[in-house]
C-alpha cells in the first residue's frame, strides 16, 4: 500500500490518497488505519517551538502565514531583480509571529533610487523605464507599486521633453554655426551667391 499526500505543503496535514495494488477484503480498513497513522504523524509534526501541539485553527493560520511569506518574498524578489543596480539594498520585511513561534514575512519593500540623472535626459529616460519595469515586475503589483510606476512614467515624460528641448537647442546652434560660415566679411546677410556666366 502506498500513501501519497495530495498536498505537499507544510505542515503535512490534510487528506491522504490511499492507493492499493489489489483490492482485498479489509483493504478499506487498512486504508483507514493508514489515514489514522498519517493524521497522528501530522499532529506530531505540527508542534510549536515550545512543543505544544497546534490546534486545527492554528494549523490553518500557520498555513496562511506560510503562503503569505512565500508570496511576499517572491514579490520583493521580482522588484529586486528588475531594479538591478537601482536597488539601494536588499529587500526588507515586516514579520508576524506564527502560532508555531516562527516569524513569517507579511509585508516588504525594496528601496530604489528614483532620482533623475543631472544634465542627462537620455540617461534619465532609461532610468525611468527601469524604475517603471521594477515597480510593475511582480505578478500582482500593489497600489504603492502602481504609484511608483506612475511617477516613473511622469519622470519619463519630463525626460523626453528635456531631451527634445536639448536636441532643439543643439540643432539651432548647429544651424547658426552653419549659416555663420556663409556670411561675408562686410556683414551682409548670409545666403548663397550664384554667378552665371555664358
Amino acid at each position: 500500500m502506498n500513501l501519497t499526500p495530495i498536498s505537499s505543503s507544510f505542515p503535512h496535514f490534510g487528506r491522504v490518497s490511499v492507493a492499493t495494488k489489489d483490492t482485498q477484503p479489509g483493504a478499506e480498513k487498512a486504508g483507514q488505519d493508514a489515514s489514522s497513522e498519517a493524521e497522528q504523524h501530522n499532529a506530531q509534526a505540527a508542534k510549536a517551538k515550545n512543543g505544544k501541539t497546534l490546534t486545527e485553527d492554528e494549523l490553518k493560520q500557520l498555513q496562511q502565514l506560510q503562503d503569505r511569506d512565500r508570496e511576499v518574498r517572491a514579490h520583493e524578489a521580482a522588484h529586486t531583480a528588475a531594479a538591478g543596480g537601482l536597488a539601494t539594498g536588499g529587500a526588507s520585511f515586516s514579520y508576524q509571529k506564527g502560532p508555531d513561534g516562527g516569524n513569517y514575512a507579511v509585508g516588504g519593500e525594496v528601496n530604489i533610487d528614483t532620482s533623475t540623472v543631472a544634465n542627462d535626459p537620455e540617461a534619465t529616460l532609461r532610468k525611468a523605464e527601469t524604475i517603471r519595469r521594477a515597480a510593475l515586475a511582480p505578478a500582482d503589483p500593489s497600489s504603492q507599486d502602481r504609484r511608483v510606476a506612475a511617477a516613473a512614467t511622469q519622470m519619463q515624460a519630463q525626460a523626453l521633453s528635456d531631451l527634445n528641448e536639448q536636441r532643439r537647442k543643439q540643432q539651432t546652434q548647429a544651424a547658426q554655426a552653419y549659416l555663420a560660415n556663409f556670411s561675408d566679411s562686410k556683414g551682409e546677410e548670409p545666403g548663397y551667391r550664384v554667378q552665371l556666366t555664358a
